[in-house]
């Protein structure tokens, strides 16, 4: 059984979306507060996260952001907020979907059930391409213990940044990530720089290892949110 965790410090909202969620075989947690959210996902293993975005204390942007720190799981922003700006900054941090409400129960289940099975979909796909410490997408073969890298079966020189840059989107797949969290990331808090070192390292890694670096396979940009390893 699925365990979905629901975010919303509506109460009728929730236990709405938890009635109809577990007529349809889910395992539901309602919690109505971002803190609260962080500390159930402490203590349980949640399948998917339904979160509010305007919540009392920390917001859902903030919780979504210590989320994607530790948790690879899908992420439903659900707000009545249209606002594309919402949205743009909701799916730059990390979100799968982003759901505006008013909203029906019946679509929130349909929504649930589609990010669950494309979540399970790409973890069985990922395991196929990773076989020991070489990880495989089509043409592009990352050695992660030997620190090398191959397009079409030739070797392509990395600095040591851009082999990490390039691991670590190659390792979270589809997801995206802004240039700011990608330079904490790599580089380190206290690392001399700033953000534009991430630009400047995704253009040299797409003259290496794409056909054409201004139509990207591999590293996309997602415009005015960050860039991500496109899997396909």
């Amino acid at each position: 059984m699925k365990k979905v965790l629901i975010v919303e410090d509506d109460a009728s909202i929730a236990n709405l979306q938890k009635d109809y969620l577990e007529l349809s075989g889910f395992s539901v947690q309602i919690v109505n507060s971002g803190t609260d959210g962080l500390a159930a996902l402490k203590m349980t293993a949640f399948d998917l996260v339904i979160l509010d975005i305007m919540l009392p204390g920390v917001d859902g942007f903030e919780v979504l952001k210590k989320i994607r720190e530790k948790e690879d799981i899908p992420v439903l922003l659900v707000s009545a907020r249209s606002e594309e700006i919402y949205k743009i900054n909701g799916l730059g941090l990390g979100a799968d979907d982003y759901i505006t409400k008013p909203f029906s129960s019946a679509e929130l289940v349909a929504r649930v059930n589609a990010h669950l099975n494309k979540f399970e979909r790409m973890k069985e796909r990922f395991g196929k391409l990773e076989e020991g410490s070489t990880i495989r997408v089509r043409g592009l073969e990352v050695h992660k213990d030997a620190r090398r890298v191959f397009v079409n079966g030739n070797e392509v020189m990395m600095a040591q940044k851009e082999f990490d840059l390039l691991l670590f989107l190659l390792q979270n797949a589809n997801r995206v990530f802004g240039k700011e969290e990608l330079f904490e990331r790599i580089w380190g808090m206290d690392a001399l720089g700033d953000a534009s070192t991430v630009t400047v390292h995704v253009a040299r890694i797409r003259e290496k290892i794409e056909e054409n670096p201004s139509k990207p396979q591999y590293i996309g940009t997602v415009w005015g949110s960050g860039y991500r390893f496109i899997m396909g």
